[in-house]
């Protein structure tokens, strides 16, 4: 699985599926959705720029990662997305042995996913969860929540607590604990699989404007990610490819 070189991020070149079949059958891997928002962050910022790059495996999440992979490298990158990768991964693992834990959220949003999956996919092992309060990074890394994982050892760890939190909170605990599992950050995915929130249509995502959907949803929190930072996106991806030309 190669990496290809996008701002001064290296994303992946892989499909949906080759993801969830790498996750449900290999194992100490980690995982970074990366948008638009992650890249530009990661462009102003070497630390966070070190961090997500020593992830083993780094997605297209958003239209404008994919649209740039298949732009430079020519090649047929898609969109492999936090939603996408949860419930193909989830639903995939149907009456096997692979066993799954959430982290983040509320207790509410994961408690509607568990029934969700208990309804439609019974044979799916969601052996736990853990819902913390708003804390920092080196709070959360602490024994008082990953005491039950380490006793666990699911096979797959679903981080959901926000970029880069999630992503500086995996990289910690891989440092910390000897852990076998694959831990996997994915935003707000929780809340669009519970229902809690609206996920932009498969459509609009397709063409670019799952940023629009979104921004409607929540202006305040979002205007400044997708009207700088989507800007931003494209002057620096302009740069690149004009220089690698």
């Amino acid at each position: 699985m190669r990496k290809l070189r996008i701002l001064k991020t290296n994303i992946s070149e892989l499909t949906l599926d080759e993801l969830s079949q790498t996750l449900l059958t290999e194992s100490n891997k980690t995982v970074a959705v990366c948008n638009a928002n992650s890249l530009v962050r990661s462009y102003k910022d070497a630390d966070l720029q070190n961090t997500i790059n020593s992830f083993d495996i780094c997605t297209p999440d958003g239209f404008p990662v994919a649209m740039a992979s298949r732009l430079l490298y020519r090649n047929k990158q898609q969109r492999v997305d936090g939603f996408k990768i949860f419930n193909n991964t989830l639903i995939k693992s149907d009456n096997t042995s692979v066993t799954h834990y959430f982290f983040g959220n509320t207790e509410e949003v994961v408690m509607k996913i568990i029934n969700k999956y208990k309804r439609y996919f019974p044979g799916v092992n969601i052996v736990g969860f853990c819902c913390p309060p708003f804390l920092n990074v080196d709070e959360l890394a602490s024994e008082q929540y990953f005491s039950e994982i380490m006793e666990l050892e699911p096979d797959i760890i679903w981080f959901s607590l926000g970029f880069p939190k999630q992503e500086k909170l995996i990289s910690l605990v891989k440092q910390k604990y000897s852990l076998s599992s694959n831990l996997v950050g994915i935003g707000f995915t929780f809340d669009w699989t519970a229902g809690t929130k609206y996920k932009a249509p498969e459509l609009l995502a397709n063409i670019g404007l799952e940023w629009l959907f979104r921004l409607i949803q929540e202006p305040k929190r979002l205007y400044k990610r997708y009207l700088i930072d989507n800007s931003l996106f494209i002057l620096y991806f302009l740069r690149q490819a004009f220089f690698k030309r």
